[in-house]
């Protein structure tokens, strides 16, 4: 083990709701408009029940090795050499992952913010932050996400109450009719919702059952979190198509923000962007910090170093770098995520763990022949 920390199953909990919520509470609303319109909702609906069942194939992962992280169980069942190229691989996954969250930082501030604000320098400032967190370690992360949480959810409560009140802010036509779009188009946009919704929950498996001091407990609260997640991003889903329309939300790159942007009740509480903003930043923050956490401790880990810190610092700066290198604009960003970006987290959040659980099967079998 790399670290000894533990946190609890309701910590737990709250990580997978923040890590789920990510940064789809702001992209997701306008990448599922453009597949399927005002059905975008629906796709959701069906993404997160596919999600409940991506955590039980992660939960029955966790359960071969309780004591060991992903990446030694990949060395466990792969043997030391097949293993440790998985783990690189894995480690490369979660970096890129990484430093595409850092881009969405990035452009979203500077497009939306602080548009006379160097790109570079948000990107900066904010790995900053996130090697601060990575640095003090696991039980650190998990207390701070625990004293946000409720920040989020009031500030999710006071956004959607906000469009309810009178005068409404939303049009049922907007999602109507329904069930207009095909099988096919629906079926994409499933899979592109399950890709950034739940598929990267995989790199969770370097924390849970190994750092969880409940596992039963966190199982169940791994459910619930992936639902609750789920039902947040329902919501956001449905109540921009309902505000914008499928077509305005579809051409936007944030439409949730737009719709915080919209919001008037009485020509005083308006314009209340900044709590959709603060949403976000909490949320992208600690996806961000545990696909780093899944980095810096899955590369400590391939390499049999007994501290993972001294990577925080250089794996920090390349992931800087990466970030400016790989995705030059945001066009090239959002193609990158509709067209390649579902295959390549299935590779790792749906073959990897079938191919786990298929190979310690087969090693049980041969040991009792």
């Amino acid at each position: 083990m790399v670290e000894n920390f533990k946190i609890s199953a309701r910590q737990f909990s709250i990580l997978v709701i923040l890590f789920s919520i990510g940064s789809a509470i702001l992209v997701i609303p306008g990448i599922m408009a453009q597949e399927v319109k005002q059905d975008a909702w629906i796709a959701a609906v069906i993404g997160t029940g596919i999600g409940l069942l991506l955590v039980a194939l992660y939960i029955a992962v966790g359960r071969m090795f309780p004591t060991k992280t992903l990446v030694e169980i990949n060395e466990t069942l792969f043997g030391k050499w097949l293993g440790k190229a998985v783990s690189l691989m894995l480690v490369l996954f979660s970096l890129y992952s990484t430093a595409g969250l850092l881009f969405y930082v990035g452009s979203f501030l500077t497009t939306q913010i602080m548009p006379d604000t160097p790109i570079e320098a948000i990107h900066t400032l904010f790995a900053c932050i996130l090697i601060m967190g990575i640095r003090l370690g696991l039980e650190p992360l998990a207390r701070s996400a625990e004293l946000l949480f409720p920040f989020f959810v009031f500030l999710f409560i006071v956004l959607v109450a906000s469009i309810f009140l009178p005068p409404v802010q939303f049009k049922f036509e907007n999602i109507q009719p329904v069930f207009e779009t095909g099988i096919k188009p629906m079926i994409h946009a499933v899979f592109l919702f399950t890709s950034i919704f739940s598929l990267p929950l995989i790199v969770l498996l370097m924390i849970f059952p190994v750092s969880v001091n409940q596992p039963k407990a966190a199982e169940k609260n791994f459910f619930f979190g992936i639902l609750i997640g789920g039902i947040c991003l329902i919501i956001i889903i449905a109540l921009t198509i309902l505000v914008l329309g499928a077509d305005s939300s579809a051409r936007q790159t944030y439409p949730s923000y737009l719709v915080a942007r919209k919001l008037n009740i009485g020509d005083f509480f308006q314009r209340i962007e900044a709590i959709m903003a603060l949403m976000w930043i909490i949320t992208i923050y600690f996806k961000m910090a545990f696909f780093f956490y899944a980095t810096v401790i899955g590369l400590a880990q391939t390499l049999n170093m007994k501290d993972y810190r001294p990577l925080t610092l250089p794996l920090g700066m390349i992931l800087v770098s990466l970030t400016l290198l790989i995705f030059p604009n945001v066009v090239q960003k959002a193609t990158f995520d509709k067209e390649i970006w579902p295959l390549y987290a299935s590779t790792y959040g749906l073959v990897l763990p079938i191919l786990l659980l298929a190979v310690n099967v087969f090693q049980k079998k041969i040991h009792q022949k």
